[in-house]
């Protein structure tokens, strides 16, 4: 695994609560927590965005002694944050002896609260630091090893304290996702968003594209006078589309296709596709095969957003 946590600093949006000391502040419900922790480069941000897919909010470097805050805030969301993933890591250490106070202050709130440790091996984080040319947050004007010793003493309590340890020395980024999924996913299979977006080849393949389709193979629009004007959007343009011989048997195989790509996705842990459906001018045939692409995924239960790159480009 060659994830390594970045630096950062918390960001926290409050959202429309009420004053502290309301009605609603006293009935509000008081959000489960999870508390992700552990070695530099044994996994911490994939814990996180694996727990940010799952719908939790997610705040990364948050110092210790905010944490009843932020509990706090999210109970007078109004049930918009319902689960709080906080990720604590030396960045933070001169607030690292606020913890403690802050865990049983938590206890005394009766707050549903889980920390999960990442753990791995030396000869692992040695690799992985080393793999991204980047020095341990601890390490100083010493050796990687020594940052990491530093580390494994520092946070030596709160592993002891961990309701989950999770060892990554032998996992790539996929399996700990597994794991963290096992965990707290529940029952439910892992939701697949997609975004259909359709775009010219005159301007150039999206770069976060994760699947390309080439409309080019059909008629273009742009060549009869009397669609010209009109883009995909319009009725007339997209029936002129799959009017064509071929298109409605492609659009029929094509979401097949991804019917089976998205289960493999699925299985993998991954849960954001972009399909990229160009045509010439990303104005006729890409438009109109994105709507009706999106439509037939929105059908299949998985949720779909549709952009439109270049339209308007011309």
């Amino acid at each position: 695994m060659t994830e390594h946590d970045g630096d950062g600093a918390a960001d926290v949006s409050t959202g429309n609560g009420t004053e502290p000391g309301g009605e609603a502040a006293a009935d509000a419900a008081i959000p489960e927590l999870v508390i992700i922790s552990g070695m530099s480069g044994a996994g911490r941000s994939t814990a996180a965005k694996c727990l940010e897919d799952l719908g939790w909010f997610v705040v990364d470097n948050l110092p210790p002694a905010l944490i009843p805050t932020m509990v706090e805030l999210g109970a007078r969301s109004q049930g918009n944050v319902a689960r709080i993933a906080v990720v604590v890591d030396v960045r933070g250490r001169r607030f690292f002896d606020n913890l403690r106070e802050s865990l049983a202050d938590l206890d005394a709130k009766q707050v549903t609260r889980r920390i999960v440790f990442l753990e791995s091996s030396d000869d692992a984080l040695v690799r992985r630091f080393e793999s991204v040319r980047r020095p341990h947050p601890l390490q100083g004007d010493g050796r990687i090893v020594d940052g990491i010793a530093a580390e494994r003493d520092l946070l030596r309590e709160l592993r002891g304290d961990a309701d989950l340890v999770i060892d990554t020395s032998g996992l790539n980024v996929h399996e700990l996702r597994a794991k963290m999924d096992a965990q707290f996913a529940g029952d439910e299979e892992p939701e697949l968003r997609a975004t259909v977006m359709s775009f010219g080849f005159k301007y150039g393949l999206p770069v976060d594209a994760d699947l390309v389709v080439d409309m080019r193979f059909l008629p273009n629009p742009h060549w009869v006078p009397e669609l010209r004007p009109f883009t995909g959007l319009n009725d007339e343009v997209a029936n002129y589309v799959f009017n064509q011989p071929g298109a409605k048997e492609f659009l029929d195989r094509y979401t097949e296709l991804l019917q089976l790509i998205a289960a493999g996705y699925r299985r993998e842990g991954k849960r954001y596709v972009t399909v990229a459906v160009g045509c010439t001018g990303g104005k006729h045939r890409s438009v109109a095969t994105s709507e009706k692409l999106a439509a037939r995924l929105s059908s299949a239960g998985v949720e779909t957003v549709v952009v439109h790159r270049d339209l308007g480009r011309e």
